[in-house]
């Protein structure tokens, strides 16, 4: 890829409020919010067929565009599969939320029956015989896998694209980056190709495209939603499985489908039980301590522009009430970084490995992906275990910060959306990157620490584009991160600033 860069555009109008259901076209209904079309489907206002109908006809007319979902279904298949949604709804049956919702799961994970390459050319014909969990309690719940949203190679880095589907452009700027590597459903989601969308996040996967496309991304506590099963079901805890939603109850409706214990996954928790994230979603804020991380004391290079806009962001959170102040952990940040990219290249390598040791396949495999396995196999055990020891330490300093505020808040990206043929920014601001991830920094406290936070739209930079703040919270906290996005949306209305495609 090369680093030419188009010129950006962004639409600033802010659309009409979502209406009722009129005959059940096909572009009212895409309009409407993932909650309010659940209501519809059962009072039985649309029938599941036009929902699906309404759906692929928005998919026809902008995936073209920028490249979300890849993989088709049948779509004979599909239309039988309404039809038994609505023959179930006709006997006063209902799956729960998501009956009759069209989704597709990102291509990462297994999806049985459907063909699932992790972006890679090694798994180009691979089609599993079981769901992952999160998939499988989806498709339980009433879901319609109309495809899979495209990712990029085994989701290493935050720019979607991959040597089997090509890459995923930005819903707001197609010459630009989707984010990644949840990029299909952030632009899906962003584009009303999809109601709500699913996502994994290691490394920002859910908070770089939701930041780039102006929707929301939750990157889930570990253990509050399944994500697996694996080979190894202990130590991975870095990636996790979340939701994606143009606002906050849409989030919680897909998250209450996703969350909750598997005994496949002895670190999911008990504490999630179906619907616990609908409901409760209001709540008084006045008074809350909100922590400003910035970009930790200039430890993080910004582009430009960027640190400015989130931070006049902040302004809707003293809209709602709450306290904003500075604060900075006290805590040697790139003893921070070098643990996480040994816990990194730990994981990628022991999942990955096989195939690195298999010289037809190690061929196959990109640069950063054979980088990463080659660190992880130089690692000893003690490297990884002085490893383990920093990232507890963070987690004790985060834990003492939160003695003094009850939410942290920092940009969730240092880059505006990137030319979406650069492979990632070589340098921010004049300093250059030393990794393929090092753009990606702003992301790593949360998950070392593996507190749940938020992406959330934070506004339109100089240039017009999209980007986020994370809304981090204490140690398993999901909900009450919720509750401080729900108002913080209603209060700022970033998210209902609709991309020019939809037109």
């Amino acid at each position: 890829m090369t680093a030419t860069a188009p010129a950006a555009t962004a639409a600033h109008a802010r659309p009409t409020p979502n209406a009722a259901p009129e005959g059940g076209t096909g572009s009212t209904i895409v309009a409407l919010d993932a909650v309010a079309l659940s209501h519809a489907i059962h009072a039985r206002e649309v029938s599941c067929a036009e929902v699906l109908d309404a759906y692929l006809a928005q998919i026809d007319r902008l995936n073209p565009l920028v490249n979300a979902i890849v993989a088709p279904a049948a779509r004979e298949a599909l239309a039988a599969q309404a039809a038994e949604r609505d023959a179930e709804l006709a006997r006063g049956h209902s799956r729960g939320p998501l009956h009759g919702f069209p989704q597709a799961p990102k291509d990462i994970m297994p999806v049985a029956g459907m063909v699932t390459t992790k972006g890679s050319p090694v798994f180009r014909d691979h089609v599993p015989t079981a769901d992952a969990v999160v998939f499988e309690r989806m498709r339980a719940g009433g879901a319609l896998f109309v495809g899979r949203t495209n990712s990029p190679e085994f989701g290493l880095g935050g720019h979607t694209y991959n040597p089997i589907y090509g890459a995923t452009r930005n819903a707001f700027d197609p010459g630009r980056s989707a984010g990644g590597s949840s990029g299909g459903a952030g632009v899906a989601v962003a584009l009303r190709m999809l109601p709500v969308a699913d996502g994994s996040d290691m490394m920002g996967s859910l908070r770089t495209p939701a930041a780039f496309n102006n929707v929301y991304g939750l990157r889930t506590s570990f253990g509050c939603v399944p994500h697996g099963p694996t080979e190894e079901v202990f130590f991975q805890q870095f990636s996790v499985a979340g939701p994606m939603a143009r606002n906050i109850p849409d989030l919680a409706l897909l998250l209450s489908v996703q969350a909750g214990f598997d005994a496949r996954l002895p670190l999911t928790r008990r504490a999630e039980t179906p619907g616990s994230f609908a409901p409760a979603l209001e709540r008084d804020l006045r008074g809350t301590r909100i922590g400003w991380l910035g970009d930790l004391g200039g430890h993080l290079p910004t582009e430009p522009g960027l640190l400015d806009t989130c931070a006049a962001a902040l302004a809707h959170f003293r809209t709602i009430g709450c306290h904003v102040e500075p604060v900075q952990p006290a805590f040697d940040l790139d003893s921070l970084w070098r643990a996480w990219i040994d816990l990194r290249s730990f994981s990628v390598a022991g999942a990955n490995a096989a195939l690195y040791h298999d010289p037809a396949k190690r061929a196959l495999l990109k640069p950063e992906a054979v980088w990463e396995i080659e660190r992880g196999l130089a690692l000893g055990a003690m490297q990884v275990y002085d490893a383990a020891r920093v990232r507890s330490a963070w987690y004790q300093a985060l834990r003492t910060l939160f003695e003094r505020v009850d939410f942290l808040v920092m940009p969730a990206t240092q880059v505006f959306p990137f030319p979406v043929d650069w492979d990632w920014p070589k340098a921010i601001d004049g300093r250059a990157m030393d990794t393929y991830h090092r753009w990606m920094q702003a992301v790593v406290p949360a998950t070392m620490a593996g507190l749940p936070v938020l992406s959330a739209p934070a506004g339109f930079g100089p240039g017009g584009l999209p980007c986020g703040l994370q809304i981090i919270g204490p140690a398993q906290a999901d909900a009450a991160v919720l509750q401080l996005g729900h108002a913080y949306d209603q209060a700022s209305g970033y998210a209902r600033v609709a991309s020019p495609l939809l037109g």
